[in-house]
């Protein structure tokens, strides 16, 4: 049997067991498909209102596309079913452009990765709209060379669905030599949707996702919220962890939370610039694509994901396509960043879903597994910040600039 069959195989069986586990594990894994999807799609369908356009929403108004569409598929096995039938059909047109003949081994090996990381993961990285910005990435950045303005539309219509994908085009616009096709389709395409929306009669909430997300407190599964988390486990007076019935989610709360809160989004710029700035200056020093690109895309990505305080597990999904990427280019020397990456999908599925109802209740072995997947996203960050400032230094142009000749 060739190589490329057995991939397949393995990316029908990985698809399927995934999605019944969707149905089996406790704590509703596929909760927010039927629970908020379904209802968004056939409100928006039925005239009642459409999300992001006629009223405020938390996603970009892109997000609403797939959960109409999955309404369409829907007299299958009902809309759960069409869900994972819509991201599997997605995650297989991606799947073949990665593969391709299965003749090149490193982009086998970004394959298998992909594989083990969405079984690891769980049903979480399939019943989530982060789920079908997967496939996008991945995608965008394996065609940011070749192709750098479908790659940067493919990454443009990924932000619009959930933002994370905007850290990858700014890794892309500091990384890629054709920087201004990928910034002109950018833009390009975001004032498409944006004129979509703005006709619809959506001007006034086009952007409301913003804010949506900056008012947000600390969600009970981000790394900033380990203090909080702990003293409640210490039974500390005033910290404790509540359900948000306006955002559908768990988070804690304790003493001085609200400065915490207030300061977290902006840290989170000020990440991510730093980051940006020490890509922009390897990129001076000589750095190219394929050494810089991987590390410089993942440790935005992770400093999304290290410094927000929002912290749902589908978030991991986000590291997905750097790493796929990495492994395509230098397999060596991303394979331990890989089998990391996979460990903390394990511990992520350990928490969410199957150990949820412990940690909801401050039990000291869940938040302990938690501040363990905590602590190796922060470790994967150093990692790959480490691999920035390392990544190889093309001599001729680092000559260049550093040269200082009148």
């Amino acid at each position: 049997m060739s190589r490329r069959a057995v991939l397949w195989i393995g990316f029908a069986l990985v698809h399927v067991v995934v999605a019944v586990l969707g149905f089996r594990l406790p704590n509703q894994p596929m909760g927010d498909v039927y629970l908020v999807y379904e209802p968004w799609a056939l409100q928006a369908l039925s005239g009642g209102g459409i999300p992001g356009v006629t009223e405020q929403w938390i996603y970009p108004p892109v997000a609403l596309v797939p959960m109409v569409l999955a309404v369409g598929l829907e007299w299958i096995a009902g809309y759960e079913v069409a869900w994972a039938l819509l991201v599997t059909a997605c995650d297989a047109l991606a799947f073949a452009l990665l593969v391709g003949h299965a003749r090149s081994r490193g982009r086998s090996v970004g394959a298998w990765f992909w594989l083990a990381f969405i079984l690891l993961l769980g049903p979480v990285g399939m019943y989530r709209l982060d789920g079908l910005t997967v496939p996008l990435a991945i995608a965008g950045c394996l065609w940011l060379v070749g192709r750098p303005a479908v790659a940067s539309a493919l990454l443009t219509i990924a932000t619009w669905i959930k933002v994370w994908p905007a850290a990858l085009l700014a890794a892309a616009v500091i990384a890629v030599r054709r920087r201004l096709s990928i910034i002109t389709t950018a833009l390009v395409a975001s004032a498409a949707i944006l004129l979509v929306v703005v006709l619809a009669g959506g001007a006034e909430h086009a952007l409301g996702f913003v804010s949506g997300q900056t008012d947000r407190g600390l969600q009970l599964e981000a790394p900033v919220s380990m203090f909080y988390l702990w003293q409640a486990v210490a039974g500390v007076e005033g910290s404790y962890l509540y359900y948000d019935r306006n955002i559908l989610t768990f988070q804690v709360t304790g003493p001085q939370v609200d400065g915490v809160i207030a300061v977290m989004t902006p840290l989170l710029m000020v990440a991510l610039v730093a980051v940006a700035a020490l890509g922009a200056v390897q990129l001076r020093r000589g750095a190219r694509f394929a050494g810089l690109f991987p590390a410089l895309a993942l440790s935005l990505v992770l400093v999304f994901i290290v410094f927000n305080k929002v912290g749902s597990p589908q978030y991991l999904t986000w590291i997905i396509a750097p790493i796929v990427l990495g492994l395509v280019l230098d397999r060596n020397r991303w394979s331990p960043l890989a089998i990391g990456a996979l460990v903390t999908a394990a511990l992520t599925q350990i928490v969410y879903p199957i150990t949820y109802n412990f940690l909801l209740n401050a039990d000291v072995l869940a938040v302990a597994v938690l501040t363990a997947r905590n602590l190796l996203l922060v470790a994967l960050l150093v990692w790959t910040l480490i691999h920035v400032v390392r990544a190889p230094v093309h001599a001729r142009a680092h000559a260049a600039a550093t040269d200082t000749t009148p």
